[in-house]
């Protein structure tokens, strides 16, 4: 069944207000742009949401999950799916990946949970290209569907950066930049795994899942870039890919642009 749209948002704890504290409206932008790319997908009528982030392995997780931000100061919880709650929530077996935890945390604020079915993917942050891309294409959801994309940019921006500064990272970000407003597979197949792990760039193997699935849709597709900024020495970049009305296809393996 179709692939109707999709949305790209970085995974920062600070993202969440309560865990910001006075830095928080600091962040307003890119939160108002997160929610407004998780808005379109309920709003592109998408009957499931996959949302998929960097994680230690490669594995859809079972839900519910239930998540707790407390690692990083906060003891908020974070739950997504339907059914009783886990036993010993956000630890074990039950934690989940920070970027899967920030994303559970968008939909939870922005779209009724009950309203649409969710599934989570973690994507080991070593997988090659070819192996993100299969995944992405592997994906297979009843009815109307759409994939929620959580990575950061580079965190090389400066010397203040947690991965301290490299000059290559503005060009490296600017250059995902570019793929999501394009909607631009290629770009985004050719990002290199080493480069982008000496950048620190945490986003590469989903963004390449998303690439994946987007080429095994087929037909056109329009990227819009809602935010792009590095506020932390950590690229944030926020998109949504949708398609144009009456466009559409199946498994042509080619290029969205």
């Amino acid at each position: 069944m179709p692939l109707v749209a999709a949305a790209v948002c970085p995974h920062p704890p600070l993202i969440v207000p309560e865990l910001a504290g006075a830095a928080a409206p600091e962040l307003a932008e890119l939160r108002a742009a997160c929610t407004a790319a998780v808005t379109a997908l309920h709003t592109a009528g998408a009957g499931t949401v996959v949302l998929v982030g960097a994680g230690e392995l490669t594995v859809e997780l079972d839900l519910p999950r239930q998540g707790s931000f407390a690692p990083w100061g906060l003891p908020l919880a974070v739950r997504l799916g339907g059914g009783p709650a886990p036993a010993d929530p956000g630890s074990g077996d039950d934690r989940l990946p920070l970027s899967l935890l920030v994303g559970a945390w968008l939909v939870d604020r922005v779209v009724p949970p009950a309203s649409v079915a969710w599934r989570m993917v973690s994507i080991g942050s070593d997988e090659p290209v070819d192996r993100c891309a299969a995944l992405g294409a592997g994906l297979r959801v009843d009815g109307p569907w759409a994939l929620l994309v959580l990575g950061d940019g580079s965190s090389c921006h400066g010397p203040k950066a947690p991965g301290y500064d490299d000059p290559r990272a503005g060009a490296y970000d600017e250059g995902v930049a570019r793929a999501l407003a394009d909607a631009d597979t290629d770009a985004l197949l050719g990002l290199d795994p080493v480069v982008s792990a000496q950048l620190g760039a945490a986003g590469r193997p989903a963004w390449q899942v998303l690439a994946g699935a987007v080429r095994e849709a087929g037909g056109d597709w329009r990227g819009e870039l809602r935010h792009h900024s590095h506020p932390y020495g950590v690229g944030y970049l926020v998109a949504s890919w949708s398609r144009p009305a009456g466009t559409g296809g199946v498994g042509t393996g080619g290029a969205a642009r």
